[in-house]
């Protein structure tokens, strides 16, 4: 009994990360594994902005590299910034008590970060961030209230205003247009000329990012649905040979 309701567990944890968003709309994307140009540019930011604190501790950059198309050399010239090696796990140096004092807590490892609460919520939270320069980093998120975490990547979305409550944002669902940048509900505003990407830049980036930590957190499935589809066939084949066989014993008998 103790290991259903374990296993039960885990299978509602996406259920209730979901619900921890507050109700806050989120907004909707296809992840998809076999786009390896988008895996590629998702690893370039993840290791540009989001290494420095946050491991992938469970994934190592050689079954990284020969997933994403990525030859080690490349890996290791361009992706990897420290002495590590390529069979090495990705990792970081950053002592956790340091970083600790630093942002009240250590940075998890992010490893499973989209198994635990989705793409949909990673990708509406790295978009979410807001000014509010009562909060120590001088912004806030309305997926994540009161997040500790500061907005690494505002230098390329821009700063961005919020003019409702974080309620009034579930009710009205209010989005950016990814085209013009410009606010559609009356809730988010962007500093024009503040960040480095247009509106549909920043989205394009944010999602290579989400689809390449939802590969990280299920590195198995290309192959497993690779597998899965060769499994069919061979079952497809075998079906035609097994009723013959069965139509051979069975021919004495009727």
């Amino acid at each position: 009994m103790k290991k259903y309701i374990i296993a039960l567990t885990i299978l509602l944890l996406p259920v209730l990360a979901h619900a921890s968003a507050g109700g806050v709309h989120l907004d909707k994307i296809e992840t998809d594994f076999n786009n390896k140009s988008s895996l590629q540019r998702g690893m370039k930011t993840y290791v540009n902005n989001c290494l420095g604190c946050h491991s992938l501790q469970y994934q190592r950059y050689m079954r990284t590299a020969e997933d994403i198309g990525v030859s080690p050399e490349l890996m290791k010239e361009y992706l990897i910034f420290s002495e590590q090696k390529v069979g090495e796990h990705i990792t970081n140096n950053m002592p956790k008590e340091d970083a600790a004092g630093w942002f009240g807590t250590a940075p998890p490892d992010l490893t499973l970060e989209t198994k635990l609460k989705g793409p949909d919520w990673v990708y509406t939270y790295l978009r979410s961030f807001y000014q509010d320069e009562s909060r120590p980093w001088g912004v806030n998120n309305t997926v994540f209230k009161d997040v500790g975490m500061p907005n690494v990547l505002g230098y390329l979305q821009g700063q961005q205003l919020l003019h409702c409550s974080a309620h009034e944002l579930a009710e009205n669902e209010t989005k950016i247009d990814t085209l013009t940048g410009v606010e559609i509900g009356g809730c988010y505003s962007l500093v024009e000329g503040s960040g480095e990407q247009t509106g549909k830049e920043f989205d394009r980036t944010i999602y290579d990012l989400v689809n390449f930590m939802s590969y990280i957190g299920a590195p198995h499935t290309v192959q497993s649905q690779s597998m899965g589809v060769n499994v069919l066939i061979f079952l497809f084949i075998f079906f035609f040979f097994a009723y013959a066989l069965k139509k051979e014993y069975w021919r004495d008998i009727h």
